[in-house]
């Protein structure tokens, strides 16, 4: 009776899984292990599981027993770093996880020593961990080769079905097995496939002997002949059937910073995958390993520093590749332009001073979208080339190719390459039924010959397996399978760069937005909140520190340190806030830390600045615009009095003013049901939203209807990823909070006017502080919320009274444009999306912007402007935002288009406002040590320069404008040609600024 192609495959899976029985031939049981100075057995509990742990073994390879034929198993409970000393030699370390528990012995008596915690690696506790496993065992490598080989060959045919060379796959396979002779004695036989999934489930075995026999010598040599038979019969029909596609292969380990796990936790977490990945190197000269991330390879230089060497040796070598140019893979949604700066000013100046290595690949498979700012940045950064996979997981829309030229906001292109491997993606495989689908979903065949695909255990560390690298030699001979080979990325890319010369690939422009995750933007607010002060803390301190330095003062120090902190936690699982409890509560230390740091570093400039100031007897105010606008004169004092005068100050500008001379700008009013100043009259409604906004410049309603209504969706329980999503349909069940607790006024001018009110939502309190400032633009929402509900989504919504198919947001050096419609499944798609200080509503003469000094997370639906401020999920932090956090946001009305109505300069202002200190002795002046003159640009730092003397000022253009810009410094200064976000001159700089091109100049002492 004939089989079918299926039947015989079946058949082939139960032969095959007969030979796994015989790949261990003996074992032997360590009889010397201490836990914590304690002997502990086999399979007992461990005496305590919190924290870390230390387990000591030792033992002797049996004298009859080949070195090169044995290993040590180990299964302890949990993972482990773990150190073998051989011999009385130096110990060789080893990371131990699930994937990773076979160890090779360089000597017969061996000591083991580890670092063992009681989790698994995606940060799963072991409740009960036990001592599972700890024995030698003598392989039968013929077996273990013979095993392998026909299980590729059976996932070969599964995922080749209905191929012409299935049914040759199968005969030979077929006949290599029928060629073995197998032992079949009954008491070896049935103790040696007892742990099989058949017999297990059998109601009652047999008693069983403890050491059933192996293969004999001449059984041993029917495995051989039929390996080789095997392999000769595949690379025949490899000639027939050549391979279809090519792969390059990278060993990967994806550590995720800080996710389910604690940051203490992933320095272990590198070191173990990092000593696996090394001993590879050292039993296979073709395997290839990529980092990226500066900070991992500071950390391990610290934690230990003789691994570290090993890890530039194989650098050096060209077997373990650094890569990305970044100090963390980093969200890239949320960070200022700076900070993205940052990113790659410090990542490369680390891999180059490290290891003299420059990278021009940037590496971030697993983040949740991607700003249209990043291929400049990366452009000037000397990076040419751009790697993810997460835009796979959009769930509606894809891009339409995996190896395309990303154009960004500016005009700069990378070329950008994403590979869908269904076989968890980053975190892959080699085996046929990973490389066949990769290379079927690679949409670029007809134009580039090769995909890339990264394969290693990842996420929580662990990396590629000893068994990954044999596999890709077997492969090496069988047909029609993807060529696929071990490759360094960057050889890779420098093959895609030549194919892109030569065709014509497609260009994505701006940014590449994931139609998922979108409730990453809002999640975990403290922490965003932080981070962002964090940000303009260090800004504004060094952009003072370097005015002193302008005005005689010394040069400032590097704050590179801090700015070390607030690059770590811009890791795309911190600031999302898709992390662990205690993974928030280290960033808030950390962040905390660095606004400290900042802001003292602020006041001592403000001492510099004073010191090189002239001097005349008398009280004064010392003020400081730390942007490029000019400012108005709106200030909190050191004794909590508010200034909110007419009079203005420069750009970069430095002021000594008599206080009394600061009057407020224009009148003020108040009461229970409105606030008015000069420029808008504010009305309140019962229920505590805004009812009306008068604009009165224009004599335009800026609402329709309402503003500032605060929503609660208590349905914000996504299908998946409770931190991450949010689903499409949460606006379905929203509930307007009305219950208004109290109302009353607390500021009554001159210098501003304020309304607090007190709302509930079940167990929380929402106050709010509705302020107007004397000639003020904006109404401002401080908002303090004590939030005690679990997935309750929190947002506020203002109906505009404008029209217009697009909405303006700002992002990293520029803005995007984000739809008011659902025209298609795009624009649908996209509704919730990220906008950094400020979202814009506005027809050619008339708009509304909504503020923020603290959010990300917006949408914009016809006329209304959503801000998300508070999320509360339940995993994988229960208590995400629990407890009070204060922010404030604000509705603007203008006139005419954002970009000539101020909207940016507010944002400034919201989040920045002026530095000023009372000072005694200074005579009154105004004193701009920069000046600028042509088109309207923002300002993104004025700091010291990375080597050597001079300051570096940068600047960007905001509204996708063209035109001149120049700079002036005062006498004793020059200003240089301009320089890359690396500090080193620019090629063929063009003229003025372009269209949000970023643009950074060297300041030097002439």
């Amino acid at each position: 009776m004939s089989l079918t192609l299926a039947q015989r495959l079946d058949r082939l899976k139960v032969r095959v899984a007969e030979l796994e029985s015989w790949k261990v031939r003996a074992t032997a049981p360590l009889s010397v292990i201490v836990f914590e100075g304690a002997p502990i057995e086999i399979g007992s509990p461990w005496p305590l599981k919190d924290g870390l742990v230390h387990f000591s073994l030792e033992g002797c390879v049996p004298a009859d027993w080949p070195l090169s034929e044995t290993c040590l198993s180990l299964d302890l409970g949990g993972e482990s770093l773990i150190a073998i000393a051989c011999d009385g030699g130096e110990p060789v370390s080893y990371g131990l996880d699930p994937y990773h528990q076979s160890f090779p012995l360089s000597g017969r008596n061996f000591k083991v020593t580890t670092e063992t915690v009681a989790r698994l690696p995606f940060g799963e506790p072991v409740r009960r961990p036990h001592v599972n496993r700890a024995e030698l065992r003598l392989s039968e490598p013929s077996v273990e080769a013979l095993w392998l080989l026909v299980t590729q060959v059976i996932e070969a045919v599964s995922v080749l079905d209905g191929h012409d060379v299935v049914p040759h796959l199968i005969a030979a396979s077929e006949d290599t097995l029928r060629g073995l002779d197998w032992p079949s004695s009954t008491a070896d036989y049935i103790a040696r496939t007892a742990g099989s999934e058949g017999q297990q489930k059998i109601w009652q075995l047999p008693d069983m002997i403890e050491a059933p026999a192996g293969l004999n010598q001449a059984e041993r040599a029917t495995v051989v002949a039929a390996y080789d038979a095997l392999i000769a019969r595949l690379e025949a029909l490899q000639q027939r059937f050549p391979p279809e596609g090519e792969i390059g292969l990278t060993g990967h380990a994806h550590i995720d910073l800080a996710w389910l796990w604690p940051y203490g936790e992933t320095r272990r977490k590198t070191r173990r995958t990092f000593s696996t990945a090394v001993s590879m190197m050292e039993a296979s000269k073709d395997f290839r390993f990529n980092q990226s991330t500066a900070h991992y390879y500071a950390q391990v230089a610290e934690d230990d520093p003789a691994l570290f060497e090993k890890i530039a040796e194989r650098v050096r070598s060209g077997q373990w590749e650094t890569l990305g140019g970044s100090w963390v893979e980093p969200d890239t949604n949320m960070p200022t332009g700076e900070s993205l700066t940052r990113q790659y000013l410090y990542g490369q100046r680390f891999f180059q001073k490290t290891f003299g290595i420059r990278h021009d690949i940037c590496w971030q498979p697993d983040c949740f979208g991607f700003t249209g700012a990043l291929p400049q940045l990366l452009k000037q950064a000397g990076i040419r080339s751009f790697f993810t996979i997460k835009v796979n997981w959009s769930e509606t829309n894809h891009i339409p190719s995996d190896l395309f030229w990303w154009e960004g906001l500016d005009g700069s292109r990378v070329l950008a390459h994403t590979f869908d491997n269904p076989m968890q993606g980053y975190n892959g495989f080699v085996r046929p039924d990973c490389h066949v689908p990769t290379w079927r979903n690679f949409r670029e065949k007809a134009l580039h010959p090769e995909t890339l695909l990264c394969v290693g255990y990842g996420d929580g560390g662990g990396g590629p397996t000893p068994e990954m690298v044999t596999r890709e030699k077997q492969l090496r001979v069988f047909p029609t399978l993807p060529k696929a080979r071990w490759t360094c990325v960057k050889d890779f890319f420098d093959r895609a760069h030549g194919t892109a010369k030569d065709k014509k690939l497609s260009v994505w422009q701006g940014e590449i937005y994931l139609e998922l995750h979108r409730g990453t933007l809002t999640s975990q607010s403290i922490v965003k909140r932080l981070h962002r002060k964090a940000e303009r803390a260090l800004i504004t301190a060094e952009t003072a520190a370097s005015l002193a330095h302008l005005l005689g003062a010394p040069k400032p120090e590097s704050l590179e340190p801090a700015w070390r902190t607030v690059l770590k936690n811009e890791f795309h699982d911190i600031l999302p806030g898709s992390s662990i409890h205690e993974v928030y509560e280290d960033a808030a230390e950390e962040l905390g830390g660095v606004i400290d740091t900042g802001l003292k570093t602020q006041a001592a400039a403000l001492d510099a600045i004073a010191e090189a100031l002239p001097k005349a007897a008398g009280e004064r105010l010392l003020v400081v615009n730390p942007s490029l606008d000019v400012r108005p004169i709106r200030l909190t004092l050191e004794n909590g009095a508010i200034v909110s005068s007419a009079e203005t100050l420069p750009p970069l500008a430095v002021a000594v003013v008599e206080a009394e001379a600061l009057k407020p700008a224009g009148s003020l009013s108040v009461s229970r049901t409105h606030l008015e100043n000069d420029i808008l009259r504010v009305t309140i409604a019962a229920d505590g939203s805004i009812a009306s906004i008068l604009h009165k410049p224009t004599g335009r309603e800026a609402l329709d209807g309402y503003g500032n209504r605060l929503m609660a969706y208590p349905v914000d329980k996504p299908r998946n990823w409770d931190a991450w999503d949010i689903e499409g349909d949460y606006a379905e069940r929203g509930e307007e909070i009305t219950d208004l607790q109290s109302l009353e006024v607390v500021e009554e001018g001159p210098n501003r006017v304020a309304i607090r009110l007190v709302r509930r939502f079940r167990s929380s309190a929402i106050t709010q502080v509705l302020s107007l400032a004397a000639g003020a633009r904006r109404v401002d929402i401080k908002t303090t919320l004590d939030w005690h509900d679990r997935r309750v989504f929190l947002r506020t919504l203002t109906a505009v009274n404008a029209r217009s198919r697009n909405a303006t947001a700002e992002c990293a050096y520029g803005v995007v444009t984000r739809p008011t419609h659902t025209n298609t499944s795009w624009d649908a798609a996209m509704f919730e999306a990220a906008a950094h200080r400020f979202l814009d509503l506005s027809e050619p003469d008339f708009g509304l912007a909504l503020l923020n000094d603290a959010k990300y997370g917006h949408s914009v639906r016809d006329n209304v402007l959503g801000l998300s401020l508070l999320r509360s999920p339940v995993y994988p932090d229960p208590l995400a935002d629990e407890g009070e956090q204060t922010f404030t946001y604000a509705l603007m009305p203008h006139a005419g288009p954002w970009h000539d109505g101020g909207v940016r300069e507010e944002a400034d202002d919201l989040n920045q406002p002026l530095l000023a200190r009372s000072v005694t002795g200074l005579a009154a002046g105004v004193y701009q040590p920069v000046v600028t003159e042509g088109i309207p640009a923002a300002l993104s730092v004025l700091k010291p320069t990375e080597e050597g003397d001079g300051l570096i000022l940068r600047v960007w253009e905001p509204a996708g404008r063209r035109g001149d810009f120049g700079l002036s410094v005062g006498d004793g200064w020059a200003v240089g040609e301009p320089v890359t976000i690396l500090e080193e001159p620019m090629d063929n700089p063009a003229r003025g600024l372009r269209p949000f091109e970023v643009k950074s100049w060297r300041l030097c002492k002439a």
